[in-house]
């Protein structure tokens, strides 16, 4: 039952507010006729009216003077109502373009403090919070720079000491071992790093930059295949966005195929509303029950923990916060033909620089 109502109620605070408004004067004036007509059944029975006048029909009962004045006093109402909350709500509309734009870009401009005194009250809270995220994040990207210059010191000296062995086998030990070092310290950094880049906002030609990536495995030995795109015209319409963030997304999925399958497929699905970058590859999938999980930090499911096939669990990771900074998503799904598909889902003309 409450699911019902639920349904039936608007779904915007204005409409709400205008239903209250609504039903509220309604009852008024109902109220109003039982008055009205109590009244003229009291006089009635007291035999104030004079007796030609016609009996109480129920239709008769109801004045055509009442119900023009309920109908222009609603229509009235109505018409200040609209007025009223779309005034009354507009600073919560504007919180929430403000959130869902500090939500894509940390130096968003902070939202403008008026209104009712609780909406000025919570735009100066969101203010400051914006206020102190913005610290945290700025104090956390001076704390990942000194942790990797901290980190690549002794790394390079460990490389120098290493040439110093004597048993080959010993030293090609010790230099894989800091080669793998050196990759887990800059997949954090990298993730943690995130998005916090200040590279702009620009075209992205999608066909190019996928082609780019498609030569660059190639030329590594790997079968990966880029499909010609099956659009109306010759290339994708250009994807505003953020090139770096983009090219590593779409790289971290093709090595995350690379590594599970022999052979990879790569193509563009666009359209007017999003553009699809979907990655298959013809490796064993994932179980259902880890396909939610599997986009998680640091989240490895190879249980062998080898290096070669599965890194430290944060190349789906930062695909997935790529696709959510351009206000898309990651959707993991296995094939039934075998393998897994990865889609990079980008919604046009809703990411805002």
């Amino acid at each position: 039952m409450r699911m019902i109502f639920d349904r039936l109620l608007p779904r915007s605070l204005s409409g709400r507010m205008m239903l209250i408004l609504v039903l509220g004067l309604l009852a008024a004036q109902f109220a109003s006729l039982l008055l009205h007509l109590q009244e003229r059944a009291a006089l009635l029975a007291d035999g104030h009216m004079y007796s030609g006048m016609p009996p109480l029909a129920p239709l008769d009962a109801l004045p055509l003077r009442f119900i023009w004045h309920v109908s222009l006093t609603l229509g009235a109402v109505i018409i200040v109502s609209l007025v009223a909350v779309r005034w009354v709500t507009k600073p919560l509309q504007r919180m929430a373009m403000a959130s869902t734009a500090f939500a894509h870009d940390l130096d968003a401009a902070p939202l403008p403090v008026g209104g009712p005194a609780e909406v000025r009250r919570a735009a100066e809270a969101f203010n400051f919070m914006q206020h102190r995220l913005r610290q945290l994040v700025v104090e956390r990207g001076r704390a990942l720079a000194a942790v990797s210059h901290d980190l690549r010191t002794p790394l390079t000296r460990m490389r120098l000491r290493a040439e110093l062995v004597d048993d080959p086998a010993l030293q090609d030990k010790l230099n894989a071992d800091i080669d793998a070092m050196q990759g887990m310290v800059n997949s954090v950094l990298a993730y943690l790093r995130g998005l916090e880049d200040a590279e702009p906002i620009q075209p992205i030609n999608m066909d190019a930059l996928l082609s780019s990536i498609v030569e660059d495995e190639q030329a590594l030995g790997r079968h990966v295949r880029l499909e010609d795109p099956d659009l109306g015209h010759a290339t994708p319409v250009p994807y505003a966005g953020k090139l770096s963030v983009l090219k590593r997304a779409v790289t971290n999925l093709i090595d995350n195929a690379v590594a599970h399958g022999k052979n990879v497929t790569v193509r563009i699905e666009d359209s007017a509303t999003a553009l699809r970058v979907v990655v298959d590859d013809d490796g064993p999938g994932i179980p259902e029950y880890d396909l939610a999980r599997a986009c998680e930090p640091f989240v490895r499911l190879d249980s062998s923990r080898n290096l070669d096939t599965g890194g430290v669990g944060l190349g789906l990771a930062i695909a997935r916060d790529a696709a959510v900074y351009h206000g898309g998503t990651l959707v993991l799904e296995n094939r039934t033909s075998g393998g897994l598909r990865a889609i990079l889902d980008l919604p046009r003309s809703t990411r805002k620089g």
